[in-house]
């Protein structure tokens, strides 16, 4: 069994892309451009901090660089996860209105 960084990278690289972004439809706007754009900038948070992992893990980027790309990372995820519950909440209290 190769345990090498380099190996480690690479087969991590090449699961990277089941968290790509959707290509946006065109003409849209408005709301519908807000959110793509809102999707695009949090899937670019989570992919520099895989790059800035991946360079550290092989050497080529400083520890303190790791912190603060995960640190982004985890506070995108949180904002991601607060705006969910938001949605499911305001969705269970339209569910609970009377007709």
């Amino acid at each position: 069994m190769d345990i090498r960084s380099s190996l480690a990278a690479q087969s991590y690289a090449q699961t990277r892309p089941a968290t790509a972004p959707l290509a946006a439809p065109a003409g849209t706007g408005g709301a519908e451009n807000g959110f793509t754009r809102l999707v695009g900038d949090f899937a670019d948070t989570l992919r520099a901090g895989e790059q800035t992992a991946t360079a550290t893990m092989t050497g080529n980027a400083e520890p303190q660089a790791l912190v603060e790309a995960l640190a982004a990372s985890e506070l995108a995820v949180e904002t991601a996860v607060t705006l969910r519950d938001k949605v499911v909440e305001a969705y269970q209290e339209i569910l609970r209105m009377q007709v």
